[in-house]
């Protein structure tokens, strides 16, 4: 039998974003690039293009690891099965790497000066996805075991470990002097990641509802630090490689933190309401572990009659049975959370693609990377 609650009407807009200033200097020599304007390649084109350009320099990054930590981080990339036999499929698609060769790009330089800082995101990105995995117990990441599961939490640490320390090897190995200031800004967004998924792991022990529940302003700075700053990184470190100006590097950035955000309200939404047979994932799985994300907060805060409700549901020790936690899901989606999380998304996308047609950057990649964007809010995994 449905709780009655009172819903107050469709949800409100996403809250609007803080206007970002239009940069005005231009590099030398790159005006006439600036205006070249092409049609932006498809993203499967572009993902195409950078894999081809950044996976043989991970492969052999990876391969000079120990053997042991090695193999688990190839299960993880996708590139071989538990017992080490080459295998295709259970990578992910690129993103993160493409955003770091398409920013070098948009500066002006060539796509090879990005390869060593792509890399490092890479290595960066599946380490922090194997550490979640251990924290939030998931035994399933891309349609096979995850590493802990697959190997024991103690080795999945262990590739961890090697895989963020590869990464810093790899950025700071870098030709010319700029290696430095890039593991530095490495070295930041790494302890912004830590503090973010700090909270958020915090943020599963405090109450849906009612004194010490997390509110919408807490979790935008935890998702701002967990998700943004890799992003941001991952499109400014290869302008950094590429010694560009402050300016545009910093549009770069603040582009990358606006798809961080908008990632992060798609995934929270796809960990409520995702498909398992496409996310590989069970049903619900956010909503299981007690996780506060942006569709429940929002929900809550459009309609606060839900949260005692949500609490009776969902508080307590888990696990949680199949039917209270969809009665849950139902109640979030009926009070607007999943349309206010995909409408919030759709803000940051627009925001960070009126900041980078903004800044003095080469077209024809800004399109590549705008377009590269949609790939991260239109997605079912």
């Amino acid at each position: 039998m449905p709780i009655p609650i009172e819903l107050h009407g469709p949800a409100s807009p996403a809250p609007p974003l803080t206007p970002v200033p239009e940069a005005t200097d231009r590099a030398p020599g790159l005006a006439a690039a600036t205006e070249a304007a092409r049609p932006p390649l498809p993203a499967a084109e572009t993902l195409a293009r950078c894999r081809k350009l950044v996976e043989p320099a991970l492969r052999e990054a990876v391969h000079g690891l120990h053997p042991d930590p090695g193999r688990i981080a190839s299960h993880a990339f996708g590139w071989c099965d538990v017992n080490g036999e080459p295998s295709t499929g259970g990578g992910g698609k690129g993103v993160r790497p493409a955003l770091t060769v398409l920013g070098a790009e948009a500066v002006g330089a060539g796509a090879d000066v990005a390869v060593p800082a792509a890399v490092a995101i890479e290595l960066i990105h599946t380490f922090s996805l194997m550490h979640d995995d251990i924290m939030d117990g998931d035994e399933r990441r891309r349609h096979r075991d995850s590493a802990w599961k697959a190997f024991g939490t103690g080795p999945a640490v262990l590739a961890g470990d090697a895989l963020f320390a590869l990464a810093v090897r790899v950025l700071s190995g870098a030709d010319g002097v700029r290696g430095g200031p890039a593991v530095h800004q490495l070295a930041l967004m790494l302890g912004e990641l830590v503090h973010g998924q700090a909270d958020d792991v915090l943020f599963e022990t405090r109450p849906w509802s009612g004194r010490g529940a997390v509110g919408l302003a807490e979790y935008r700075a935890m998702a701002a630090r967990k998700t943004g700053a890799l992003l941001g990184c991952a499109t400014s470190l290869g302008p950094t490689l590429a010694g560009a100006h402050p300016r545009r590097t910093d549009a770069l950035a603040e582009a990358g933190r606006l798809w961080g955000l908008a990632f992060q309200a798609v995934d929270d939404v796809l960990g409520i309401w995702g498909d398992p047979a496409v996310t590989g994932k069970p049903a619900h799985s956010d909503l299981r572990r007690g996780k506060k994300t942006l569709p429940v907060l929002a929900a809550i805060a459009l309609t606060p009659a839900i949260g005692p409700h949500l609490e009776r549901l969902l508080g307590g020790e888990g696990p949680h049975d199949d039917d209270r936690v969809r009665k849950a899901a139902d109640l979030i989606d009926e009070a607007g959370g999943r349309a206010y999380a995909l409408r919030d998304a759709r803000t940051r996308v627009s925001a960070a693609r009126d900041r980078l047609r903004a800044a003095p950057l080469v077209t024809a990649h800004v399109e590549e990377l705008i377009e590269l964007s949609e790939v991260l809010v239109d997605r079912r995994a």
